[in-house]
This record gives C-alpha cells, structure tokens and sequence, in this order.
C-alpha cells in the first residue's frame, strides 16, 4: 500500500528536475515536501496525482487508492456552492435517486421482489454513509468557513472562495491519498487549525507542499527534502527535520573540509616526491612509482560533495527616526463594509516599538484597520488619529499598484528614485540577477512580486510599518530573513497575518477582530487565542446563568457544570 517514485526522471522546459529519483511514502504516512523554490516540488506532487507523466521510470500507487488533489478550479456554470460540495457524493446521489424511482413504483404496486431490492439498496446506502451527507457536508463547509455562500452561484465567488470549496469537495470525497499543494494560502486562522485537526486525524496518506511551518509541525510525520534532484528524509515534523539538516550539513562539511585536507597533502606528496625523483641522480624510478600509486589512490578516492548553500535576500531596515509616544489610536471606532457592520466601538492605542497583530477571521474588517490607518478609509463612527512624525511604510497583500506591462527594474525605480546601475545592484540583494531585472511584472510569480514589494520597502524611509500578509507567496528561508529583520527594526510594526510561527515568533500585543470587537491582548497569539476562548465561555456561562435563573432546567445545569470546569 506505499506509493513510491521509482527511479524517475523528469525534465520540464528543458531543465531536468529528476533523474532517477528514489521515493518512498509508506501507507498513512502524513508526508510534508519541502525544498527551495524550482526544486520540483510541485511537481512531484503532480506525478503522485497522475497529473502529469514522468520521461522514464514509474509512479507506484495502490490499486484501490481514491486520490484527492487539488490542482485547478473546474468551471460550474449555474451550480450552486451547496450543489457543487454535493457533486462529492455523486453515486450516494444516484443511489438516492433509484431509491426515490423505487418510492414511486412501490405507491402503485405491491411487488414483493421491488420491496426486498429497495431494502438491500437502502441498507448499503445506510452503511455508506448516505443519511450523513447533509450533516458532513455542514461539518467541512463550517470548519473551511464556506457556509456563508453555500446558496451563491459558485461562478461569482473569488479565487480564494473556490479554491476553500473545492478543498471542501475534495475533503467531503474521503479520499484515501491526500496531495496538498499550498493548503493553507487562502485558509484564516480558524479554517486552518480546523483543517490542521481534520488531516491529523486523517487515516490516509498526506502528502503536503507548504512553507507554513507551523502547519507542517503540527502534521507532518516526516519531511522529504529536494534539493537539487536528491532526496533528504527526516523523521518527525518540520522542527524535527531542521535540527537533523542542520546536523547533516554539519557532519557533511567536516567530512569536505577533512577530506579537502587530506587530498592537499596527497598533492604535495605527489608534487614532492616526484621533485626528489627529479633532483636524484641518475633519476629515482620507487619515488616515481610511489608518486604514480598516490595520483592512482587519489583518482580512486569518492568526492564528499560540498553542502549546497543557497543565496538568501539581503534586507536592511533601520527607522528614518522615531515617532512619537503614540503612534496611532482608535477612539470607539466602527467599521462597516457593504452596509454591514464589521466591529464597532474599537478602541485601541498602539505605542512606539509595538509589535501588534491583528488576527481574526476572513472578512472581519484586518486590511480595513490598516487602511484606516494609512487613511485610505474613513470610519463610519468615531475617529483613527496618528501621531506625531509617524512616517508609514505599507506592504499590501495585492500588487495592485504594479503596472502588468512594466519592466521589473521600471517598477523598482518608480518608487526608488536611483540610477538603472544601482537598481541593479539593489535588486541582486532581492535574488534579482541579470536578465531577471528585465521581466515584465505580469510574468513574475506571487513571490517574485513580494521580493520586489520588499525591495522598495526597505529604501523608504519609515518608523512604521504595516504589513498585510507578508510571508503570502514566500519561501521559507525568505521568511527567516524577514523575519529576522523585522525583530532588528526599532521602529513600530503592525501586521496582518495568517502566518502564526510568524506571529508568535516577532508580536508581542494582538488585536483580535471577534462578534463584530476588536480586543487587545498584551501578548502573542497563543495565549491571546486562549484569552478569547476564556472570554467565550464566559459568555456563555452568563448566557445559561441568565436562562437557568428565569427557567431551570436539569441539562443547561449540567451543561453549565462543563463550562464552569472548561474556564
């Protein structure tokens, strides 16, 4: 029951991505694939799915396996959402409606042999699970947070809105292989530890493409690294399996460097003894033959490969100068967006060198606050004021302010008034080399945009910074050098974020948007999130206090007595 790679070789755009590559996934093994941007990881997972075939060599699958994999939106002209999550149980449908014909048949005649057919039928439709579709349906569509549109044409929602159904229709399929390229991109922070707890407790296989760290330690059973067209395995999560890189790369290094030593001095032997040879007279033919064995022995010898070390941004960012006190406040502030109320009677205060995060769901008013800061919107109630000598600098989680048609090196300088020779020396920090300068923006990738954005962030002259999902379409080791560079800034940052190793690692405060309330909590979001939930349960004991005062009632006592022990 493995699914195995075995000996493949696989070359797209005339690169070799795999030669002969050897991988093994045993059966319910939860799998996380990790490696650099253009490592081939993606497309490993293409060749898992049958997406696409390999040059030479075989994709090994078990026969039975259903796979479910996400990798395109399929067009639903007038479907519903509702009715698209259902298409995942088309033959439980199909089952229901020869069920419905057998109904039918069965009001007009009273066949005994239709009786006992109806019957069988409707107890494998039992056994499968058929009066359950409803209730599972709900269950998957409230944890990935797609309930609120299940009645809308699936036609109209956003990129983001089809790819949490379409997840949800692969996850309501109950496949027994499950191949996860970025699953938690357009995922909040509630719909992700939903899904994070929905693929733990997943019998099947997993395999995961992710740069969400957190994620993968939560899941992952193991890590498959590629790096240049070879496998590194690593038993345990992601956590696991930087401490054992990193031990690796340790141990590989000292085998180089002590190898590296020794065919020096074999060299010199070589060189010595053949000048002894030489200098002898008449000419020495042993000290030939000794320097002629040694060349033998070192044409022999198996190299060690040098550790590859990949090239990583160069960021630097120091506050222009420092702001006031405070730096920004929201007096009972409220928010609204389509005529509907996204929090009201906000009121927050944010201080020199805080490192705040607003967390919450989708569609609760995150970007809403920044722009308010940045004065882009104007709140419906209430007032936002800056203070003295804040000067922002704003990360935005679109592109829109790229022009498609522009040069890369044109759009850098648009907003960094610098010479073409030293853009280019600028944009090389940024991985940013030669011809790639010259690319048009509408070519770039969503992390080539995001290096670029940052690129021109880090020549402006800020002590604050607002950044709206900045680790979205970045690579791991991008990550750590934001992130590193964020924790050596003495200026203010003000982050939305669905990353949370990247939030509890840097912010110290956190604005949760909640039930139409934005709450300060004077931590990071672990314990922030444990806050929340301790001020919910609250709620609702003051709720069945209320209800048990006026009508009691045997089960609210007892469901109280739950809650009293949960706090």
């Amino acid at each position: 029951m493995t699914v195995k790679a075995e000996k493949i070789t696989k070359t797209v755009g005339g690169t070799t991505l795999f030669e002969n590559l050897e991988v093994t996934i045993p059966d319910g093994k939860h799998v996380a694939l990790v490696g650099r941007n253009g490592s081939g990881k993606t497309s490993l997972l293409r060749l898992f799915a049958g997406v696409e075939a390999v040059d030479s060599g075989r994709m090994i699958t078990p026969k039975d396996c259903k796979i479910g994999y996400l990798h395109q939106i399929p067009q639903y002209a007038t479907e519903t959402v509702e009715e698209v999550l259902l298409s995942a149980f088309c033959k439980l449908q199909q089952m229901q409606v020869t069920m419905q014909q057998f109904e039918a048949q069965m009001a007009v005649s009273s066949d005994e042999r239709l009786l006992e057919k109806y019957g069988e039928l409707q107890e494998r439709f039992m056994q499968l699970g058929g009066y359950d579709m409803q209730s599972k349906l709900m269950t998957v569509a409230n944890g990935l947070g797609v309930t609120p549109f299940l009645k809308k044409p699936f036609a109209t929602l956003s990129g983001g809105e089809k790819t949490k159904v379409m997840l949800a229709h692969i996850l309501l399929g109950e496949p027994t292989i499950l191949l996860l390229d970025e699953p938690t991109n357009h995922l909040d922070l509630r719909a992700i530890e939903w899904l994070e707890t929905y693929v733990k407790q997943f019998r099947g296989t997993v395999i995961v493409v992710s740069h969400d760290r957190r994620f993968m330690n939560e899941v992952a059973e193991q890590v498959i690294e590629l790096e240049g067209g070879e496998v590194f395995v690593s038993h345990g999560n992601y956590d696991a399996y930087v401490a054992t890189k990193e031990a690796h790369v340790a141990s590989q290094f000292a085998q180089y460097s002590e190898q590296q030593k020794k065919i020096k001095k074999m060299k010199e032997a070589i060189r010595r003894l053949r000048q002894w040879a030489n200098e002898a007279s008449p000419p020495n033919p042993d000290l030939f033959r000794k320097a002629k064995m040694m060349e033998k022995a070192l044409a022999r010898m198996e190299l060690v490969k040098k550790p590859m070390t990949a090239k990583k941004m160069t960021l630097a960012l120091q506050a222009e100068s420092r702001s006031g006190n405070e730096v920004a406040t929201f007096e009972a502030v409220r928010a609204c967006a389509d005529e509907r109320t996204l929090f009201s009677d906000a009121n927050v205060h944010i201080y020199w060198q805080d490192y705040v995060a607003i967390v919450g769901d989708n569609g609760t008013g995150k970007s809403t606050m920044l722009k308010m800061l940045l004065q882009q919107i104007q709140p419906y109630e209430g007032t936002v004021k800056l203070g003295s000598n804040v000067k922002i600098g704003y990360l935005a989680q679109q592109f829109d302010t790229f022009q498609p048609g522009d040069r890369l090196i044109d759009a850098f300088r648009d907003e960094v008034a610098v010479t073409e020779g030293e853009a280019r020396h600028l944009l090389a920090q940024f991985l940013f080399y030669g011809y790639d300068v010259f690319k048009k923006v509408k070519d770039l990738s969503g992390g080539e945009k995001m290096r670029l954005r940052l690129a021109q962030l880090m020549q402006q002259k800020v002590n604050v910074l607002l950044l709206d999902e900045p680790t979205n379409h970045l690579d791991i080791e991008s990550r750590e050098v934001l992130e590193e560079t964020l924790e050596n800034f003495d200026g203010t940052v003000i982050a939305v974020s669905h990353d949370r190793y990247f939030l509890e690692k840097l912010f110290t405060r956190t604005a949760w948007i909640e039930h139409e309330t934005v709450t300060m909590h004077d931590g990071p979001y672990d314990w922030a999130k444990g806050k929340q939930r301790a001020q919910a349960v609250e709620r609702e004991i003051l709720f069945l206090e209320r209800k048990i005062a006026e009508h009691p009632d045997a089960a609210l006592s007892e469901q109280l007595e739950k809650l009293y022990d949960a706090l």
